[in-house]
């Protein structure tokens, strides 16, 4: 997928499409008769190498959202521009293309296939892009050691721990270099200490230019250690601030550590 451009109005000067840009965007469920509204006229856009933390109670319609952007699930109404090309324009195949292509997706139960080995489960996303045997388990040995697991990589996901598992999830998220990881609760399931070591990854992912969108429940997450963070209820956004210093988690993760004294 092209990266886009297109002209302000206001001075002519030339900026960079969002990377997501949803206006009006509706979704609507149905039990019987009864319509049971998840997304209503949402309006937003998210720029090229933003980390943006999707906040909000259960049935706030994060979780929706997600799955739209993530192109699993369609509106009801309203329009999505991934990159600046019309998602409801695209064939059946072209969704799964950009699925596989374009975006990276960690959820918060892992979704590993216990049968196979970390490298194996790191390359299915390649396999189905039809990448050459030899360059997959290239591919899938690089994303292992950008999440710190190579010499894990002949083990299976019950010999690993959750946060090893997770950053497997995460390496089959990266293997085909997407411009947008799509993280549904990663740390969910974690320890405090593990939730930080995840945190960093995906923080050292996007300091390298990858585009984080993560939904978190955890508010100290969203609040510090992104940049931006959007907060639903009841289908809508009811607020978006910007965060302009960030935390680091690695710095948080380096002072949960215990001292000489403690070991």
């Amino acid at each position: 997928m092209k990266y886009m451009q297109y002209d302000q109005q206001s001075n002519g000067a030339t900026a960079a499409v969002p990377v997501i840009r949803v206006w009006k965007l509706s979704k609507d469920y149905y039990l019987g008769r009864t319509v049971v509204p998840a997304l209503s006229a949402v309006d937003l856009e998210i720029a090229r190498g933003e980390f943006v933390a999707i906040m909000g109670p259960s049935g706030s319609g994060k979780s929706t959202l997600m799955n739209i952007l993530g192109c699993l699930d369609r509106p009801t109404s309203g329009n999505y521009w991934l990159d600046g090309i019309p998602v409801g324009e695209m064939s059946a195949g072209e969704l799964a293309d950009v699925r596989n292509r374009e975006i990276g997706f960690v959820f918060q139960n892992f979704n590993l296939l216990p049968w196979m080995t970390a490298l194996a489960n790191v390359q299915l996303p390649l396999v189905y892009a039809g990448v050459p045997t030899e360059q997959r388990e290239q591919r899938a040995l690089w994303a292992l050691a950008m999440v710190g697991l190579a010499s894990r990589a002949h083990h299976r996901p019950m010999e690993l721990s959750g946060g090893q598992q997770q950053r497997v999830a995460i390496a089959r998220a990266l293997v085909n270099a997407p411009s947008l990881i799509l993280a549904d609760e990663p740390t969910g399931n974690l320890d405090s200490r593990t939730s930080m070591e995840i945190l960093t990854i995906l923080q050292r992912l996007n300091a390298r230019g990858i585009t984080v969108v993560l939904v978190t429940h955890e508010a100290d997450i969203a609040t510090y250690c992104c940049s931006r963070k959007v907060t639903f209820r009841d289908g809508r956004v009811m607020q978006d601030t910007v965060n302009v210093t960030p935390a680091m988690a690695q710095e948080r993760l380096l002072r949960q550590l215990p001292t000489e004294g403690e070991r």
